[in-house]
């Protein structure tokens, strides 16, 4: 019986929610990432206008390079045996345009990227059952891990609210507003807080700024106008917000949110450039969408007031409806892109090398001024310690081997973000919309009881739409009669 069970999960191979995202990660996210950046500018001593356009992603099958310096190409198998770790090499055509003449492309290695065994660019995925025993691995393993120094490594599961939702709570005698808003893989956390009838909001380093403040700096400037973008049923409650912060202009609100936000130099053009960047960045990140944006934060202020008289029900944050899943692709692709775009990290490190460089009179080649070594630490430093960006701890955890169950259960586990330290009752119980989606008996006891959970041999997950599947499926609503607000 066992026997059958185990050939019927590797016929359906119960993880290829993480293949599937992995292979996207690598196949569309990088040079999305890369096509969102464009360009790097690095500033010359001499006033020389310089352009580094950023061009097409290549990955490699993984190689090692050997001691002679000779490139050879390596398996899982080897890269356990040897206590290597199981990557690619990241190559990037870059054109630097000087003075606005083109000049010569250049294909430069950015860094390493871990490998995903049986993905894509893992030369076993092409391999027959022969052939991987041929090459010392195991016919029926399933794949969907990694290779960090030797040692096999999982990504697991995050559980994660939806992003671009809203979600109503009461909390004690404030109500609250929590969104995720989500665009080509950025993710900003908004809150929205009603207390003592005074709506504030929470959002990148913007703290606890009133609501009205924040519409009136997106264009709103009269009470009337704001009024009517939220609702005139309330309107005694959105008086009561316009006449707490007394700022009548939107040159007035932006200096509000400047001096609030500790912002002293060029306060107009930053906290511009924080609202269109930062502040719900799913409605878009340009100037044009100001309107819509002051627009959406009056449905959330309506909403949030009616919460507050009951005239609507709180959101179930337990729900499954209210949740997503995190898979190795989405959480390689935050680590990756902060990294790349960090403070300290791909980008910035270039152009400080270009500038250094130049100032001691020359112009040096796009390899020289690319340390690759940044890119590739930090990701594999990420892997082999599990910590993460966003703080997060656990993501990546060391294989479970002990047998054949207990390694296909850990490819399929989930782990909630809270913390096993709080009580968080309500997060930890069995929820209805769990049926066939967790294992209701499947997670540890103590203290990370409900916290660290298994999908159900029943489950499987589906990818996000793409850009394209988005539009087609906007369409086909359209054509069924109903109208885009």
């Amino acid at each position: 019986m066992g026997t059958v069970i185990l050939e019927e999960m590797a016929s359906n191979n119960l993880i290829d929610h993480h293949v599937d995202s992995y292979n996207d990660f690598i196949e569309t996210r990088i040079q999305k990432i890369l096509n969102d950046v464009g360009e790097v500018k690095p500033e010359l001593p001499g006033g020389e206008d310089l352009v580094i356009k950023l061009g097409d992603v290549e990955i490699e099958p993984p190689i090692i390079k050997e001691a002679d310096g000779s490139r050879t190409r390596v398996t899982p198998a080897e890269a356990r045996m040897r206590d290597i770790t199981y990557a690619s090499s990241i190559k990037v055509t870059m054109t630097p345009i000087f003075e606005g003449r083109k000049q010569e492309s250049e294909t430069v290695e950015i860094g390493k990227i871990p490998v995903m065994v049986r993905s894509n660019i893992c030369p076993t995925a092409d391999m027959d059952r022969d052939e991987l025993i041929e090459n010392d691995e195991d016919p029926d393993d399933t794949g969907g891990y990694f290779i960090i120094n030797g040692t096999e490594k999982v990504l697991v599961s995050m559980e994660e609210m939806a992003n671009n939702r809203p979600i109503y709570q009461h909390d004690d005698d404030e109500q609250v507003c929590r969104i995720n808003s989500e665009s080509d893989g950025y993710v900003q956390r908004h809150q929205l807080k009603r207390k003592r009838g005074i709506v504030t909001i929470n959002f990148a380093n913007v703290k606890k700024m009133p609501v009205v403040v924040i519409m009136k700096a997106l264009g709103l400037e009269t009470d009337k106008e704001i009024v009517e973008a939220i609702s005139d049923r309330y309107d005694g409650d959105i008086y009561l917000n316009l006449y707490d912060t007394e700022v009548a202009t939107a040159e007035e609100a932006v200096d509000y949110i400047g001096r609030r936000s500790g912002i002293n130099e060029n306060r107009q053009e930053r906290v511009m450039e924080i609202l269109d960047q930062y502040l719900l960045p799913h409605l878009g990140q340009q100037p044009e969408a100001r309107e819509a944006k002051a627009r959406y934060l009056g449905r959330l202020v309506k909403n949030i007031i009616a919460l507050g008289k009951d005239e609507i029900d709180e959101d179930d944050m337990d729900h499954y409806a209210n949740k997503r899943l995190l898979l190795a692709g989405d959480l390689l692709e935050m680590q990756f892109r902060s990294v790349f775009l960090g403070k300290w990290g791909f980008v910035a490190r270039m152009k400080y090398n270009f500038q250094k460089s130049a100032k001691r009179g020359r112009i040096p080649s796009l390899q020289s001024t690319v340390v690759s070594d940044t890119l590739s630490q930090q990701i594999m430093s990420a892997m082999a310690t599990g910590n993460w960006v966003g703080g997060r701890t656990g993501v990546s955890q060391r294989l479970e081997r002990g047998n054949r169950v207990k390694t296909l259960a850990h490819l399929r586990n989930v782990v909630s973000p809270l913390s096993s330290q709080r009580q968080h009752f309500e997060a930890r119980e069995l929820h209805p919309t769990h049926w066939g989606r967790l294992g209701p008996i499947k997670t540890p006891e103590g203290m990370n009881i409900g916290l660290r959970k298994h999908l159900a041999l029943s489950a499987s997950i589906t990818g996000g739409l793409n850009e394209m599947e988005r539009n087609v499926l906007r369409e086909e609503i359209e054509e069924l009669g109903v109208e885009h607000q």
